[in-house]
């Protein structure tokens, strides 16, 4: 047996664009007339041509192996092509070019709704999906109770998913998923949706589902999950592979050069804006005396505003979260405006909230931060019980640089650690 389970060779995927061209105002003996010379005109165009087509290729030239047992990240901005990797490799749709070699049974996790029959119940989805992946019905008989224990869906078993919040959907997907033995697991980014709870509990399971010598292809932009789950990552750009190695060193790339000091960012529209029907973001922005900024001196007090719109009226526990994230992804502090994490009271928390637009802010104290780039990923919860209602990863971008407050003259050397607070230190001469 090989010990190769995917092998991928000059892989490209190329879709046609059509480009509909907009007509000019017509009075309506015009349109009378045009629709008479229609007649005798092919039927795509008023103009008697095609609209216009663009060729566009969402991955082109991609090569790579994967190990049987291997966890890998495929990471990437938005239209990086990612998600077209995984149709490719899920077998949704076919190549333009290239080849995919690929030893085992496969199961994708997607997007919501992929692979299950709105109509069926959760019991019957359960026994459709294994059959697709060619289990036997006695087979899946012997992993259903573990499939419902860990999508926590029995009272709503034998209800059709049609019915079921997104998140009940994608709890019981994952469920089956990971639990059919497929010898690939493919999960894209749809652990989003639903609590931390369980998207904890999925990305502890994606580490059993290796350690017991399946694959697994894990996207996603939480630099936090990669980083814990996959020792090895690929990072695509524009269709392309930019680089493959090392989780870490990827990561750093990643995020150095999708970072351009973002320091502010707005939704003008609620409706494009990330959020759901609930609460959607509005504005994110670091601030220091008083103005966005990007630079932030080592003794400056940086502040973080996050504005947020609220569409329930009277929604309680709403809490606004900030991860403070390092060079390489790895978070270096949390913080939220609860009671337990606040250091001053917020008047807003554990209120009712009123239909409107909110801003939180939270600020971070001068000389606490080393000199170096962070990033910072904004959420929206409620709490009792937690529920993740908005995550923007890594949204914002600030740089850290010495003023030569703490380096005396003539030593470059950097300080070790991310941050680098000024602690009370004494010195006593003790008695022999």
């Amino acid at each position: 047996m090989s010990d190769t389970i995917i092998r991928v060779e000059k892989l490209g995927k190329k879709y046609r664009i059509h480009h509909q061209q907009v007509q000019p105002y017509k009075v309506l003996r015009d349109v009378i007339a045009d629709k008479v010379k229609d007649i005798f005109r092919p039927p795509w165009s008023k103009s008697g041509k095609p609209p216009p087509m663009e060729d566009f290729w969402a991955l082109q030239d991609v090569s790579f192996e994967i190990k049987r047992g291997e966890v890998v990240g495929i990471i990437g901005r938005n239209g990086a092509g990612k998600s077209t990797l995984l149709k490719l490799l899920s077998r949704i749709t076919e190549p333009t070019t290239g080849r995919i070699e690929l030893d085992g049974r496969v199961a994708s996790l997607l997007e919501v709704g992929t692979g299950f029959h709105p109509e069926l119940t959760g019991r019957e989805n359960i026994f459709l999906n294994g059959a697709i992946l060619g289990m036997g019905k006695a087979e899946i008989k012997r992993k259903f109770d573990e499939i419902v224990a860990f999508a926590e869906v029995e009272k709503f078993l034998d209800t059709p998913v049609k019915r079921y919040s997104s998140g009940m959907y994608v709890r019981l997907a994952f469920a089956v998923a990971a639990h059919l033995e497929p010898e690939v697991l493919i999960v894209d980014e749809v652990l989003a949706v639903g609590d931390s709870a369980f998207q904890k509990k999925c990305i502890g399971k994606m580490g059993d589902v290796s350690k017991s010598g399946r694959t697994v292809l894990f996207v996603s932009h939480n630099m936090t999950a990669i980083n814990q789950l996959c020792p090895r990552s690929i990072l695509l750009a524009h269709g392309q592979i930019e680089r493959e190695g090392m989780t870490h060193g990827v990561v750093t790339e990643y995020l150095q050069s999708a970072s351009k000091n973002n320091s502010e960012v707005i939704w003008g529209d609620p409706a494009s804006a990330p959020g759901n029907e609930k609460v959607r973001l509005h504005a994110a922005r670091i601030v220091c005396d008083g103005k966005v900024c990007s630079e932030v001196k080592i003794d400056q007090m940086v502040q973080i505003e996050i504005e947020f719109w609220n569409f329930l009226a009277d929604a309680r526990n709403l809490s606004a979260v900030i991860y403070l994230l390092d060079e390489a992804g790895i978070v270096v502090l949390s913080t939220a405006n609860t009671t337990a994490a606040n250091l001053t009271p917020d008047d807003w928390y554990g209120q009712a909230h009123p239909v409107g637009l909110y801003r939180a802010t939270c600020s971070i104290p001068d000389n606490f931060l080393n000199d170096r780039l962070y990033y910072i990923t904004v959420c929206i919860v409620t709490f009792d019980p937690l529920r993740i209602e908005v995550t923007a990863e890594q949204i914002l971008s600030f740089s850290v640089f010495d003023t030569g407050v703490m380096r005396q003259a003539g030593v470059g050397k950097d300080w070790h650690g991310v941050i680098r607070v000024r602690l009370p230190w004494r010195t006593e001469l003790l008695p022999v």
